[in-house]
């Protein structure tokens, strides 16, 4: 893998590597990128999707990496991390030259993967404890911030890029993004995540410094990352909170606006909730074209008098107006039309509703703003889909074998010795909620493991809905997500032998629990996107009217790689040995099953649930 690395950071052909766990693959990647960016003076940069893996590798990995190869360098490698302006804290903003409340901005509140905080912690006492911190900090980042607080708390004391006051502000030589943009600039190798290569993909490439090769691990997230970048969304709640922003901290009146947002509000009560294929309805594009004047015209009358001193409120006011006129000009042209994006309404919890609007595809994007003229290496430890790498080369826009080369590395696992994989062919298809029969299934399975089981459920109302019939059936300890911050519950599985842990999507990818704690997976149906989902919709008749099949270029392609990662929660070690059951039958009774299959580690396979039961029975009573 090292080699095949060098070769497409030299040559600048795309590689794609699939290396499962225990492959070792951050060293394989890391080693001729530090050689390449230090003897080329081309700089390298290396994203990941998840929070652990940047910080294994910014911390573990590349030290190692360095320290090893800096004698045989001309000069020590330089590190930096980079990531999106909120990550840091604002000096600025500490100090007051902001206003407390959470800004009104249009766009999507970015994901979070840190943890609420401690829960007997009120917001003033974390947003001390942030003083504090401040002034003990070097980096300033929030993931630096032991124990950590809750994402209104940092919001305190943070601010978007889009809000900062950059070289106008009165704290620039002190700020801490500005330190890590600048140190970003100087390195040789610079660790970001899938966020900011999101972004830089969406055509804002000047979040990244000038660089000639990237690496992408975890690179089967970044077409959703990149498209998760480029959505927005608009509601006649964030016009009003934008009004308000403006009133308050511009001192403009624009009546316009408020009444804009009425006019949305009870437009989209009478649009049903789904797909807009033909896009703005006549009295929508009215209504939206009204709000766009609106927020020019709010442009226009918060416009900083010249010479004025630098006002962080101000900025945050027109910050808002200009995203909200950026998605108006977007909801306004033909993309919808055309195909380019997908419009939908979306009904909220309290009955409101907004519209969002996505790409309908990034490759493209992906192609033209990360990968072209660079070296390019992209490596997940589920890469293919269906056996092949054509599915992941098309999300990128590697259109073509000739575009890119495979590479797929054998990982160290002896799957069929380690793993049984056990699918209950007997079970009825599931529903929208665990069967009698599948319940019935799933404590046989608990109760002959002894507990050690991570379930990985469809939705939370299925996974809440196991949790409590196994703790009644069986008396064993079943955490289930939500009972607590993500961190903790895993800490606590990890940590008992006979506790298992119930949830949805957060734990079929990135939970590493190798050993003797998780010796059985449990996966209730396969993880096929939603029907409805209207980026789903669209992409399935693109898929058509080009000749394929839909439902395998979209959906089970979707599925194969969610399962795979799910199915790969299990040997994380060549120690670990388990069971992994699949309660669908449709794996193996559906035609599309066999489609699945080919994504999967080579487990040993079987359908005799007693077979799967006497095993866990034999690891249990080892354990003891």
């Amino acid at each position: 893998m090292a080699h095949g690395v060098w070769d497409a950071l030299e040559d600048r052909v795309p590689l794609l590597v699939e290396a499962g766990t225990g492959t070792g693959k951050s060293l394989a990647y890391l080693v001729p990128a530090v050689v390449h960016a230090v003897t080329r003076n081309e700089r390298v940069v290396v994203s990941t999707a998840t929070l652990a893996l940047q910080r294994q590798v910014l911390i573990k990995d590349l030290p190692l990496v360095s320290g090893a190869l800096e004698p045989l360098l001309p000069r020590a490698p330089q590190v930096a991390l980079l990531k999106g302006w909120h990550n840091y804290l604002c000096r600025h903003r500490l100090d007051g030259g902001y206003p407390d409340e959470a800004p009104g901005l249009f766009a999507l509140d970015l994901a979070t993967e840190h943890p609420a905080g401690a829960e007997e912690e009120s917001l003033g006492e974390q947003v001390v404890r942030l003083r504090t911190w401040a002034e003990e900090t070097e980096t300033g980042d929030r993931d630096d911030l032991v124990p950590g607080v809750s994402d209104r708390a940092w919001r305190q004391v943070s601010v978007p890029a889009m809000d900062c006051l950059g070289p106008r502000c009165p704290l620039l030589a002190e700020c801490f993004p500005e330190r890590a943009k600048v140190a970003a600039h100087a390195a040789d190798v610079v660790v970001t995540n899938h966020a900011i290569l999101g972004i830089a993909a969406s055509g804002s490439p000047g979040v990244l410094p000038e660089h000639q090769a990237v690496v992408v691990d975890e690179a089967h997230e970044l077409a959703a990352r990149a498209r998760a970048a480029a959505t927005a969304e608009l509601s006649a709640a964030s016009v009003g909170r934008t009004a308000r922003m403006v009133r308050r901290h511009a001192g403009a009146v624009v009546a316009s606006l408020d009444d804009a947002a009425d006019a949305l509000s009870a437009a989209l009560a009478e649009v049903p909730p789904g797909r807009l294929p033909s896009g703005l309805s006549v009295e929508l594009e009215g209504i939206v074209t009204l709000l766009g004047a609106a927020l020019r015209e709010a442009l226009t009358a918060t416009k900083p008098a010249s010479g004025a001193a630098p006002d962080g409120a101000l900025q945050m006011a027109r910050s808002a107006l200009t995203v909200g006129v950026e998605i108006v000009d977007r909801l306004l042209s033909d993309a919808v039309a055309q195909r380019r994006d997908v419009l939908w309404c979306e009904e909220l919890t309290d009955g409101s509703r907004r519209l969002r609007v996505a790409p309908l595809e990034v490759a493209g994007l992906v192609a033209e703003h990360l990968l072209t003229d660079r070296g390019a290496v992209l490596t997940s430890a589920t890469l293919r889909i269906g056996g092949t790498f054509e599915g992941a080369a098309h999300d990128v826009g590697l259109h073509g074998a000739d575009t890119y080369r495979e590479l797929t590395v054998p990982g160290p696992f002896d799957y069929r010795r380690q793993a049984i994989r056990y699918v209950a062919a007997h079970l009825p298809a599931p529903g929208p909620t665990p069967s009698d029969a599948m319940l019935e299934e799933l404590v046989s399975l608990v109760t002959a493991s002894g507990g050690g089981a991570l379930g990985l459920f469809s939705s939370r109302r299925a996974a809440e809905l196991a949790a409590a019939h196994v703790r009644a059936a069986t008396g064993l300890e079943v955490l289930c997500q939500g009972d607590d911050v993500l961190a903790t519950l895993v800490a606590r599985f990890r940590e008992n032998d006979a506790t298992s842990l119930f949830g949805t999507l957060s734990l079929w990818q990135g939970v590493d629990v190798p050993g003797r704690t998780n010796r059985l997976v449990v996966i209730d149906r396969i993880p096929f996107p939603r029907p409805d989902d209207p980026v789903v919709q669209a992409r399935s008749e693109v898929a058509a009217r080009r000749g394929k099949n839909e439902f395998l270029t979209v959906s089970a392609a979707h599925a194969a790689l969610l399962l795979a990662q799910g199915v790969g929660r299990l040997v994380r070690s060549t120690q670990d040995r388990g069971v992994v059951a699949i309660l669908d039958s449709r794996l193996v009774r559906a035609r599309y099953g066999g489609f699945l299959e080919r994504s999967l580690p080579p487990m040993w396979p079987t359908r005799d649930g007693e077979i799967a039961r006497g095993a866990l029975r034999r690891l249990a009573a080892e354990s003891h």
